[in-house]
């Protein structure tokens, strides 16, 4: 007859009591892994599916109309609207470069994002809408200097990521044109 097993994985060494405890007995026997090493695995899967892009939408008219949108809202001080057109789950990536190291960011989140917009509302008037890499941008430019070029990532009709470079010796060397 098979020795009967334990209902509990083995405890693991680096285990604090405290959080063994508050494990159940079902709990370890499917996650036999300590605590820490279950974090670094769920961050590492974070990254992966972070690292995908995101498919914009086809369509560069519903695309443009979404940036517009951001923009108008953004312009208005609208934050309700602004976070509308947002998604839940957007990204914005900012390069300022080493001219602008405070500008070298990522932010997460519809909120969070809009609430950084807004910090640049005074800029919006600026814009003028350019094409990069095949998604709608714009590029902001008060009194016709590049500022920067932003990069929106459209899909289901809202900004799943917002891509800016704002580092002057980058911007220097792109060929800005609008669309």
């Amino acid at each position: 007859m098979p020795a009967a097993r334990s209902r509990s994985a083995p405890t693991c060494p680096t285990r604090s009591s405290a959080r063994s405890r508050a494990a159940t007995p079902s709990t370890r026997r499917w996650s036999p892994i300590s605590p820490a090493a279950a974090r670094k695995a769920a961050s590492r899967a974070r990254k992966r599916v972070d690292a995908e892009p995101t498919a914009p939408d086809v369509d560069l008219g519903r695309q443009r109309q979404v940036v517009e949108a951001f923009f108008e809202a953004s312009r208005e001080g609208d934050f309700d609207a602004l976070v509308a057109v947002l998604d839940p789950q957007v990204v914005l990536r900012a390069d300022g470069g080493e001219a602008r190291p405070s500008a070298n960011h990522v932010i997460r989140g519809a909120v969070e994002v809009a609430r950084q917009a807004m910090t640049f509302a005074r800029l919006s008037s600026h814009v003028q809408p350019v094409l990069v890499n095949g998604v709608a941008g714009v590029l902001v430019a008060p009194e016709g200097k590049p500022f920067s070029v932003m990069a929106f990532t459209v899909a289901g009709g809202k900004v799943v990521a917002i891509d800016a470079l704002a580092d002057p010796a980058r911007l220097e060397r792109l060929e800005l044109g609008t669309s």
